[in-house]
C-alpha cells in the first residue's frame, strides 16, 4: 500500500485527527458544581472585572486559531473550506505533538477579505493567537494586515513567515558551510506568491544586499505587467539594477536559489551557470523544482527540498510550534521582525560545527531542542 491510500485509510479510521479532551475528571456532584455551575460563575465574575484574567482561568492562554478560507491548500489549490478541513486538523495536531499548544480548525466559508476578517475579529476572545493557513495571494497579505491592527493577539501566516524563517536558517547554515558573506551573496528566490515574497523580505531584513524575485514570466522588473501591489512593493528593495530576463538569465552568477515555485523549472544548465559552492533549496511539492541529484551534478554544493525523503528538508515544524508557544509565554500582541529573525538564528544554532555538512544544515522536525529554542528566542525578544 503506497502513502497516499494508507493515509486514506488511516483518515477514514480515525475519523478526523483531533478530540476534545477535559483536564479533570467529572465523576461527582461535585466535580459537577466546581467545572461548571454553580462554582464556574467566579471565574466568569474575575474575567467580567479584569480580562486579562482569562489567560490565567481560560484556555485562552495556550490556545491557537487555525484559519483557512479553502483557497490555496498545499498542491491542491483552491480546493475549498470543507476539503481543507484535513490540512487543519493535520496543523492543529502539529501544534500540540511538537508544542503542546492547542489549536482549532477554522475553516471559513467565504474567500472574502471583509468577511474574514470581520469573523476571525468576532471569534478573537476565545484564542490567544491566530495561524492563517493557506489562503491565497495577494488577499492573503491584507487579511493579516488588517487583523494584526484590529487584535492585541498575535496574528502569523505560517505559509509566508514560517516558511521564510525556516529558509533563512538553512541559508545562515548553508553560508557557514561555505564560507561567504551574506553581504557578498547574489539571491534568486523564484515564486513572487506569498512565501516568496515573505522569504524575500525577511532575507532583505537579515542583510542580503542583491536579491532578484522571479515568477513565472521571468525576473520581476519595472517593465513587468500585471503585478499586485504586494508584488510591485519589492520592487523598492529587490531587483536594484532592474534587470529584465528569465529565471535562466537571473541564475547566471548567483549563489543562492530560493523555489517556491513549480516542478522542474531549474535545469542543470541553470545550475551550472551558477557561482561555485553555490546553494539551491527547490521548494516545490511535491516535486522540486530541480533534483538533488542533478543539481548536484551540475555543481551545487547544498541542496535542500521541502520533502522528507531528501536531505536538508525545509519544513516549517521546527518553527511554528516554538513560535507561538513563545508569543503566547510571552503574551506578546504581536509577532514581530526581531521575532522572526531570532527563531531562524536559534534553529541555525542548533547544527554544530561538528555536524555541519551538505547533507545536514537543518535540525530535524524530531529535534526535541527545536521548540524550546525557538520559543526562548522569540520570549527573549519580547523581554
Amino acid at each position: 500500500m503506497n502513502i497516499s491510500e494508507e493515509s486514506l485509510r488511516l483518515h477514514g479510521e480515525w475519523c478526523g485527527k483531533l478530540d476534545t479532551v477535559p483536564k479533570m475528571s467529572i465523576a461527582t456532584r461535585e466535580d459537577l458544581a466546581l467545572a461548571y455551575t454553580p462554582g464556574v460563575a467566579e471565574p466568569c465574575r474575575k474575567i467580567a472585572a479584569d480580562a486579562d484574567e482569562a489567560y490565567r482561568y481560560t484556555m485562552k492562554a495556550n490556545t491557537v486559531a487555525v484559519v483557512t478560507d479553502g483557497s490555496a491548500v498545499l498542491g491542491l489549490g483552491n480546493i475549498g473550506p470543507l476539503a481543507a478541513m484535513p490540512v487543519m486538523e493535520g496543523k492543529a495536531a502539529l501544534f500540540k505533538a511538537f508544542g503542546g499548544v492547542n489549536a482549532v480548525p477554522i475553516c471559513l466559508d467565504t474567500q472574502d477579505v471583509d468577511e474574514i476578517v470581520e469573523t476571525v475579529v468576532r471569534i478573537a476572545p476565545a484564542f490567544g493567537g491566530i495561524n492563517l493557513e493557506d489562503i491565497s495571494a495577494p488577499r492573503c497579505f491584507e487579511v493579516e494586515r488588517r487583523l494584526i491592527d484590529a487584535l492585541d493577539i498575535p496574528v502569523f501566516h505560517d505559509d509566508q513567515h514560517g516558511t521564510a524563517i525556516v529558509v533563512l536558517s538553512g541559508i545562515i547554515n548553508a553560508l557557514r558551510l561555505v564560507g561567504k558573506r551574506k553581504e557578498d551573496c547574489r539571491v534568486v528566490v523564484n515564486g513572487a506568491g506569498s512565501a516568496g515574497i515573505a522569504i524575500s523580505k525577511l532575507l532583505l531584513s537579515y542583510g542580503f544586499c542583491h536579491l532578484t524575485l522571479c515568477d513565472i514570466n521571468g525576473i520581476v522588473s519595472s517593465r513587468t505587467q500585471g503585478l499586485n501591489e504586494a508584488q510591485r512593493a519589492m520592487l523598492a528593495t529587490t531587483n536594484l539594477d532592474d534587470r529584465q530576463g528569465t529565471l535562466a538569465d537571473a541564475l547566471v552568477g548567483a549563489d543562492v536559489f530560493v523555489g517556491v515555485s513549480a516542478p522542474n523549472v531549474v535545469s542543470a544548465e541553470m545550475v551550472a551557470s551558477m557561482n561555485d559552492d553555490a546553494i539551491l533549496f527547490a521548494m516545490a511539492n511535491p516535486d522540486p523544482e530541480i533534483l538533488p541529484d542533478v543539481a548536484k551534478a551540475a555543481g551545487a554544493r547544498v541542496v535542500g527540498t521541502g520533502r522528507s525523503d531528501f536531505p536538508n528538508q525545509i519544513n516549517n515544524v521546527v518553527a511554528f510550534p516554538g513560535i507561538f508557544k513563545g508569543a503566547l509565554e510571552a503574551r506578546a500582541p504581536r509577532i514581530t521582525e526581531a521575532m522572526k529573525l531570532a527563531a531562524a538564528e536559534a534553529l541555525a544554532s542548533l547544527v554544530s560545527d561538528e555536524d555541519l555538512c551538505e547533507d545536514f544544515i537543518m535540525p530535524e522536525p524530531f529535534d526535541p531542542r527545536a521548540v524550546e529554542c525557538v520559543a526562548r528566542a522569540v520570549r527573549e525578544c519580547r523581554e
